[in-house]
């Protein structure tokens, strides 16, 4: 129960002043006065803060900053207004303001790391995440904290074409032909390119029965592919403008959502999507910044903004905006803008994301290696 000393002190002053008062009864006032401030000290407070801690109880307002990585603004954009709508019925007397921050996925979590105040974090690389736990931002069990290891949508990579499919792109190999331009991010900064790169990676070995130790032939492949890469841009969206406004390259490697975005809206009419034989699974992690909520008083809001992620009408909101949802009947519900696909799991074939950073892409890795104009 919060006690506002001002009032109750300015309430025995009057009384005490009062000239009606017998003076067997102001020691009295006297002493109350001295225990209910002795009462404050004890509870490690003065009067100031008090009436401080009230104010702030009564403080209804909570605004919650998501970071997340390029391509999922478009989602979380209109996630964000569900959730706000859903939280103000069930808390009316409260109001949620969800802030946005899109970027290339390593960097957004380089940023968070560095001191930007996220609340939630929504990732598409474990590894990212892991960055965090490291920094003591992020709890070492976040996987556990939320349904399906944290993961509440998957995605793919596919091959986003000119309209009509000019140059006859049908698969990852038709990439690595002569006179095939590529656009693709920066695996240095982009998730979604270490992606890109992994899922056409992870078809050489596949193709050419290989194995990550011994991969001579998906090398000369990956060496020929990169080989035509027009541009690195910094994230997938910027990828994407490069293609769909700059008019850059023959076909741009990208997530199965934004490459329907692409048909959709951003270039309707321009380009087409082209699904590979083989591509790479991709789980999007999300998790609490604990480190920042816990200071703030919001890791409820934010971990039911999270937990908000599994229910049925964010599932039919993923589906819609042709994200994979984890729920198997809202996924199969949408078949015809999904479909079956053969996929592998990057940590299956190339091990633990720590092996994959390592052998990939820290300074000199295999993409760096790999790339190198000769």
């Amino acid at each position: 129960m919060q006690i506002n000393i001002n009032k109750i002190s300015s309430r025995i002053g009057s009384i005490a002043g009062a000239p009606s008062l017998s003076k067997s009864v102001q020691p009295r006032i006297l002493m109350i006065g001295s225990a209910l401030t002795a009462m404050m000290l004890i509870a490690g407070c003065s009067p100031t803060q008090a009436t401080q801690n009230e104010s702030a109880s009564g403080q209804k307002d909570i605004s919650l900053l998501n970071v997340s990585y390029d391509v999922s603004r478009d989602f979380y954009k209109d996630y964000n207004a569900l959730f706000s709508a859903n939280y103000q019925k069930e808390n009316p007397d409260s109001k949620i303001d969800i802030n946005q921050s899109h970027g290339g996925s390593s960097k957004q979590a380089l940023s968070v790391a560095n001191g930007l105040q996220a609340d939630v974090v929504t990732f598409n690389q474990e590894s990212d995440m892991n960055l965090l736990v490291e920094k003591g931002l992020v709890a070492a069990d976040w996987q556990q904290a939320l349904p399906n290891n944290a993961v509440p949508y998957t995605s793919t990579m596919v091959l986003l074409v000119r309209n009509g499919n000019p140059k006859n792109i049908q698969d990852w190999s038709d990439l690595a032909r002569n006179g095939v331009d590529v656009v693709i991010p920066n695996p240095k900064t982009s998730g979604t390119a270490r992606y890109a790169f992994l899922g056409a990676y992870g078809y050489g070995l596949h193709q050419f029965k290989e194995s990550v130790e011994n991969p001579t032939k998906t090398d000369d492949f990956i060496k020929k592919l990169l080989a035509n890469v027009v541009t690195y841009d910094n994230g997938a969206r910027a990828a994407t403008t490069s293609f769909t406004q700059r008019g850059l390259g023959d076909v741009l490697i990208t997530t199965e959502n934004e490459a329907h975005l692409a048909v959709k809206q951003f270039a309707k009419g321009k380009v087409d999507i082209v699904y590979p034989s083989y591509s790479i699974v991709i789980k999007n992690p999300v998790a609490v910044v604990t480190a920042v909520t816990e200071k703030g008083g919001k890791t409820e809001a934010a971990t039911a903004y999270l937990k908000g992620l599994w229910d049925t009408p964010a599932q039919e909101l993923m589906a819609q905006m042709y994200m994979r949802p984890s729920n198997e009947q809202v996924l199969a519900a949408h078949k015809d803008t999904l479909p079956d696909i053969d996929t592998f799991e990057p940590v299956k074939v190339f091990g633990s994301w720590a092996q994959i950073m390592d052998t990939f892409f820290v300074d000199g890795g295999r993409f760096d290696q790999l790339a190198r104009v000769e």
